[in-house]
């Protein structure tokens, strides 16, 4: 599976699970540890961990494998490796905290319009 059908199931599944504030990042040229970032969150451990129980349920059923996923036990910010797409499920709380989007924010915003249903 090309590096894009992965971005597009990931981002897919995740809205599947209600994950909230979804925003892409495309790395390609800034990081040397994926080409994507997508970043989101849940309301609770519980919802951040369904969202990641859900990508990591989608990607296995599509013969995909997950190279690394950290933080799942604990439910305050899950990483889960793909590969060339990198996703960071935090809690609403430590979201905030982290800022991705700002220590990143050099790489460009990928519209999500036509990746969402």
């Amino acid at each position: 599976m090309i590096n894009d059908q992965i971005f597009s199931l990931a981002v897919q599944s995740i809205d599947d699970k209600k994950a909230q504030n979804i925003v892409a990042l495309n790395m390609q040229g800034i990081s040397p540890i994926a080409d994507y970032f997508i970043i989101c969150q849940g309301n609770s451990e519980k919802q951040v961990q369904a969202i990641a129980h859900e990508l990591k349920k989608v990607m296995q059923e599509n013969g995909l494998d997950i190279k690394r996923l950290e933080g799942y036990d604990t439910a305050r910010w899950v990483l889960i490796d793909l590969g060339n797409t990198v996703v960071h499920i935090f809690h609403k709380d430590e979201r905030i905290y982290y800022n991705l989007e700002k220590l990143w924010g050099d790489a460009p915003v990928i519209e999500l319009e036509g990746v969402l249903k």
